[in-house]
């Protein structure tokens, strides 16, 4: 058998970011490379793979996999695009600045997952009395798409985690409340006629304004609503619309018009409420005048993506774990979304806590202090003493 592969957890986080895993590419280099590495050491690992084969997410536990109570650290391999982003330097090659290292991912969210990987060899040591599992997956950046069949893995094969810790970027944080994500998009489909002959036609430029007016009005009564827990920011359920696109020139009734858009609920708030009273109003209030004009007029609304928000669990004993290990007295909410709604789904005890800023997720010249790097390795060195029986 060859000899195991160390690496320091910079060195690990360089050779994850050196792999191009946006998510409209494959990330299998750098799965093969996880389990080269993981096998180096004695661990088997399984893949999940999407249904063409060119992506996969990979398990692997760390100790007896069927003990249960154990720890699953988990993280998403792919990054978000640089294309057309103005970078000072390579984004897939790590360049250390001013007590930072800069590339795409060290924040979002390869950091954690190499520090997890590296101390692989201290989870090992000694032969751990409680499980590690190491969850990567695919494709988070576009909806949680991976990490489904992932957790149903999970639960039809083995023992029931104490907790998931998701590593997204929290500055090392314990997060147990994040917002849910609904997008969307909807196409508005009218009759094209000259400009002058306005009774004749149907604009969809037109009615696609007044479907998007009117979820300016659910965002006003979202706001209105608040938070009654008080803990995000913004306290309220968001509704934004990113794109709009429609109409061929200025002297043509657009027959088409399309727009993305999106809300991010409070974690108690009912997920459903909002696409049900804009598909209501759309059916019942738009359409209808749009077919007295034309009767093949259509409004369809599609959804693109869709993630839970994760419920605050107060009290729960993997929480405090996770708080003991991090070393923290409270735990956060947050306003973006992570894979950990899904798991919490799964009635899987979840948290939030990795390394990076969030602030600096998604950005050109992204990057991530040495010092949460730090706080990182000494939290993975506390969790490696627990699991090996050792007082943290």
């Amino acid at each position: 058998m060859a000899s195991p592969q160390i690496f320091t957890p910079r060195e690990m986080i360089e050779k994850l970011v050196s792999f191009d895993t946006t998510s409209h590419l494959s990330n299998l280099a750098l799965i093969e490379f996880v389990e080269s590495y993981l096998a180096s050491h004695g661990v088997p690992s399984r893949r999940v793979t999407n249904e063409d084969g060119t992506k996969a997410n990979l398990f692997a536990t760390l100790g007896d996999e069927t003990e249960p109570g154990g720890i699953v650290l988990s993280g998403h391999t792919d990054v978000v695009p640089v294309e057309g982003q103005d970078w000072s330097s390579d984004p897939f090659g790590i360049v250390e600045k001013d007590g930072r290292l800069f590339g795409r991912g060290t924040s979002d969210m390869k950091s954690f997952i190499a520090i997890a990987l590296a101390y692989v060899p201290k989870f090992l040591k000694g032969g751990p009395k409680m499980p590690v599992h190491l969850a990567l997956s695919y494709d988070e950046e576009v909806g949680c798409l991976g990490v489904r069949p992932m957790i149903e893995s999970i639960i039809r094969t083995m023992p029931r985690p104490q907790v998931v810790i998701v590593g997204e970027p929290s500055s090392m944080k314990v997060v147990n409340a994040h917002k849910g994500i609904q997008s969307y998009t909807t196409k508005v489909t009218g009759l094209e006629f000259h400009s002058s002959q306005t009774h004749l036609g149907v604009s969809a430029i037109q009615y696609a304004v007044e479907l998007i007016s009117f979820l300016m009005t659910l965002a006003t009564e979202m706001r209105e609503r608040g938070d009654a827990s008080g803990r995000f920011s913004p306290p309220y359920t968001t509704i934004n619309v990113g794109t709009i696109r429609g109409g061929t020139a200025l002297n043509i009734i657009p027959k088409s018009c399309s727009f993305l858009w999106e809300y991010r609920s409070l974690p108690d708030a009912d997920p459903s409420e909002i696409i049900s009273r804009f598909n209501a109003y759309a059916e019942e209030e738009v359409l209808p005048r749009m077919r007295a004009v034309f009767p093949g007029a259509k409004i369809e609304t599609v959804a693109r993506a869709q993630s839970p928000g994760l419920a605050a669990l107060d009290g729960d004993p993997g929480e405090t774990l996770v708080m003991k290990l991090a070393q923290c007295n409270s735990a956060e909410a947050v306003s973006y979304n992570t894979e950990a709604g899904l798991f919490q789904l799964a009635d899987i005890p979840t948290v939030v806590c990795g390394p990076g800023d969030i602030a600096q997720a998604h950005k050109p010249d992204e990057f991530i202090e040495l010092s949460q790097i730090a706080e990182c390795e000494t939290f993975m060195g506390r969790l490696a003493d627990f699991v090996s029986g050792r007082p943290i």
